[in-house]
């Protein structure tokens, strides 16, 4: 049989890992993310509900309107994320605040194209899911891999966050969809973005079913859940909300946040281990 040609251009993976060690020191480097851990989905949820809350905050509470309240979010994301990319390591001031600008960009940018573009929830979910699917389909030609919580490298990072842009506009159409079109209310609709995700959970101890597809799945759907968590929040009564203030029940998230990554595992500097 003939053997298969060998690209002579292609960097060896053996080479590769070696340039990655030369860089870091060791075999054992600083990962730029948190451990996933159960603490680590609740303070994500709370990220996701603080996106809705703030979002809506600056584009309704103090009448900014959906354009300028996105420009004023995407300033806020470029800002955290080249703090986050400088960063050598796993920071969580730097990270979370990454991914609360997502959530709070992905809440405007959402808002603007469905209501003030008309393209409505149904059509915008459909192409933000083709997008976010194409990104990890990309990020796995490109790289080999989808990584979760091992990320290191530059080309890793872009998606990375890429990645969570998208899935979290995504879950902002996504939990309007569920919540004004089927009846069920966000209160419903929180319920079922819920059990979903009690599903991929399941789904990870009884399934074969790759972690980092599980683990994606699950990121996308704690964002409708945010959405519509914060929505049950803040929402007027006679919308089957409890109408507390947006302002106030942003900066109450915003603490609860701060407390539980100040006192859980989420502080430390997790380490992603390159093969030998």
């Amino acid at each position: 049989m003939e053997s298969p040609q060998r690209d002579e251009n292609a960097v060896p993976r053996s080479a590769a890992l070696r340039s990655d060690r030369a860089f870091y020191g060791d075999t054992d480097v600083l990962s730029k993310v948190p451990p996933v851990t159960f603490a680590f989905w609740v303070v994500k949820i709370l990220a996701t509900t603080l996106g809705e809350t703030g979002g809506d905050a600056l584009s309704m509470t103090l009448k900014l309107g959906y354009a300028v309240s996105t420009l004023i979010f995407l300033a806020f994301f470029i800002v955290t994320l080249i703090a986050q990319v400088a960063s050598r390591h796993y920071h969580p001031v730097f990270y979370w605040a990454v991914v609360v600008a997502t959530t709070t960009v992905g809440t405007t940018t959402s808002d603007y194209i469905d209501r003030t573009l008309g393209l409505g929830y149904a059509r915008s979910s459909i192409i933000l899911l083709s997008a976010v699917i194409a990104v990890l389909i990309a990020w796995h030609f490109s790289t080999g891999r989808i990584e979760v919580d091992h990320i290191h490298t530059r080309k890793n990072e872009i998606f990375y966050w890429l990645t969570i842009l998208i899935s979290n506009t995504l879950g902002t159409a996504l939990g309007d969809f569920v919540a004004t079109t089927t009846g069920l209310g966000f209160e419903g609709g929180a319920l079922v973005f819920a059990g979903l995700i009690a599903l991929v959970a399941a789904a990870h101890y009884l399934t074969k079913i790759p972690g980092s597809v599980l683990f994606w799945a699950a990121y996308v759907l704690t964002r409708p859940l945010g959405a519509t968590l914060g929505d049950t929040l803040t929402k007027p009564a006679a919308q089957g909300g409890l109408k507390l203030d947006r302002i106030t029940s942003s900066l109450v998230i915003a603490v609860a946040m701060v407390i539980l990554v100040s006192t859980t595992s989420l502080r430390k500097r997790p380490i992603a281990r390159l093969p030998r």
